[in-house]
């Protein structure tokens, strides 16, 4: 079975080298029952010759990473190992990459990077790290900014050289502290992770992630993007979440956003409620503020309910006297 995988990921990935460029890719929706779904586990889409995106099937995981890998001239660039730490589904990954390295029969060095620690983002380290000469970018705050050559963190900027092919290194605290985007010079796509995307940003520090979107905002005034690429999409085209945790998004929305939707983020979260936000292409969510006020409401209809019962057999034993 697992040779089957191989296989047929290795036919996919020559087979889609040299098509056409599109970012009008249709992924593979999942299913509601996976066992049956007959689906890849990691898709895989050019977006140019040396510009590869791979898509993690929501059935592997609800959360359905994309990763990118960036060729360049010395070395390639792999941004997140996706959600799986399955041995058979995090080798799918591995060997796709090494597969897409060779198909110009020129094998380069590869540095894996993270736009952040969470697991989903992390999980396929491991096999990543059998690939001989491989370069993993630790995940610790301190380690991480010496790795990069940050200064002043959050307010610097780094940048990694790929041999004619130069990476902007952005920091982007508030989904998580050590949150970064990479902006890559030659295709002008910035690469957001959790940051933006088509779906639900989750703030969990709210004035940390105000100040890294107006950083952002300012880098994309100074620098052509034509498109912000997430590490998700969890909205279907007509802006509609899924629900937290389906393995099944049929009629996906794009996963392109627009250096528009990147200038339009500090007036969203200026405007954050703190709780939920609604925008047509993305949600702005605080799940522990949620989870509080979810919790304070239990807790009142909880004392409700011991009052009103109270209340009740006081009047029962009244009833009786």
């Amino acid at each position: 079975m697992k040779r089957a995988l191989l296989l047929t990921l290795v036919l996919l990935v020559m087979a889609t080298a040299n098509a056409a460029v599109s970012l009008d890719v249709k992924w593979d929706p999942g299913a509601e029952n996976c066992t049956s779904s007959g689906q890849m586990h990691l898709q895989p889409h050019y977006l140019d010759a040396t510009t590869v995106v791979l898509r993690q099937n929501p059935c592997v995981d609800y959360e359905a990473n994309l990763l990118y890998l960036l060729i360049g001239q010395t070395r390639a660039m792999l941004v997140d190992t996706g959600a799986s730490d399955d041995p058979r589904i995090a080798n799918l990954t591995a060997v796709a990459v090494q597969e897409i390295l060779k198909l110009k029969g020129i094998v380069r060095p590869l540095l894996v990077v993270h736009t952040h620690g969470h697991q989903d983002h992390r999980a396929g380290d491991a096999e990543l790290a059998k690939i001989p000469g491989v370069e993993i970018a630790p995940l610790e705050s301190a380690a991480l900014r010496k790795f990069f050559g940050f200064s002043d963190w959050p307010n610097d900027l780094a940048r990694v050289d790929l041999g004619d092919r130069v990476i902007d290194v952005i920091p982007t605290p508030g989904h998580h502290e050590d949150h970064i985007v990479f902006y890559d010079r030659n295709t002008r796509l910035l690469l957001t992770g959790d940051f933006l995307l088509p779906g639900r940003l989750l703030v969990d520090d709210l004035d940390a992630y105000r100040v890294s979107a107006q950083r952002v905002a300012a880098f994309v005034k100074t620098h052509p993007v034509d498109y912000a690429l997430g590490a998700h999409i969890e909205l279907d085209a007509e802006g509609n979440a899924y629900p937290s945790g389906s393995t099944f998004h049929p009629n996906e929305h794009s996963l392109a956003l627009s250096a528009q939707h990147v200038l339009a983020l500090p007036a969203a979260l200026a405007d954050f409620n703190g709780f939920y936000s609604r925008h047509p292409d993305f949600i702005v969510v605080n799940p522990i503020h949620n989870l509080i006020a979810l919790a304070s409401g239990v807790i009142v209809a909880l004392a409700l309910l011991v009052w009103a019962l109270r209340r009740w057999w006081k009047r029962r034993r009244s009833a009786m006297a």
